[in-house]
């Protein structure tokens, strides 16, 4: 080993360790701040933040700016997470990719019960909500075709199931925490059942 391998190799080594670290860190303070969030909500602050993480709190403010920008992030990285589901379920091809992307909603809206109200105050980028809301299209069409949902069934329909299902994960909370999963299955288990459904078109805010 030449005199001059060390010196070029040490300095690698400890950029490795911090961006380590650093990876570490950030993952302590968003683990941290949704157990702060869910705790306190709006109240929470970025010091118990820190102090769950077990990192200083100029090392949460050298990451996140602002409260503000900490719950940007876990909103955009649920979104990411349900962006996911959504073209795992959009590579299915036997008539199931509907109800794969319904669970996967489901367990979101469970995931982030807790602080959700904080994130619902944030507004989701149109192009995220357009993408989610053709895929329940698309995935509606495509259920129909295979006969893994009544004929009858709409996007309509399954976006208002969304929206009960988003309502229920809140109402409920961690008092019974998978209600959401029986809610779900009952509901598809209608949608499967063969029959003439009602003429009324479900209407209501989009729930995404």
């Amino acid at each position: 080993m030449s005199s001059q391998a060390l010196p070029r190799g040490a300095p690698q080594h400890g950029a490795l360790t911090t961006r380590r670290d650093a990876v570490r860190n950030y993952h302590r303070i968003l683990d941290a701040a949704r157990e702060v969030l869910g705790e306190s909500g709006a109240e929470a602050c970025m010091e118990e933040i820190a102090a769950r993480a077990g990192v200083g709190v100029g090392t949460v403010y050298r990451r996140f700016a602002s409260k503000d920008a900490l719950i940007d992030e876990l909103l955009q990285l649920a979104l990411e997470q349900v962006l996911a589901s959504t073209e795992r379920a959009l590579a299915r091809t036997d008539g199931y990719g509907l109800e794969e992307l319904l669970r996967a909603l489901g367990q979101s809206f469970a995931d982030h019960a807790r602080y959700a109200s904080l994130l619902l105050q944030r507004r989701t980028e149109d192009t995220t909500a357009r993408r989610i809301r053709a895929a329940v299209n698309e995935l509606a069409a495509r259920a129909i075709t295979a006969g893994t949902v009544n004929s009858g069934t709409t996007s309509g329909d399954v976006m208002a199931l969304i929206w009960a299902m988003r309502g229920l994960v809140q109402a409920t909370g961690e008092v019974a925490p998978g209600t959401w999963q029986r809610f779900l299955d009952i509901h598809l288990a209608g949608m499967r059942a063969a029959g003439p459904l009602s003429s009324a078109f479900p209407n209501g805010p989009d729930p995404l």
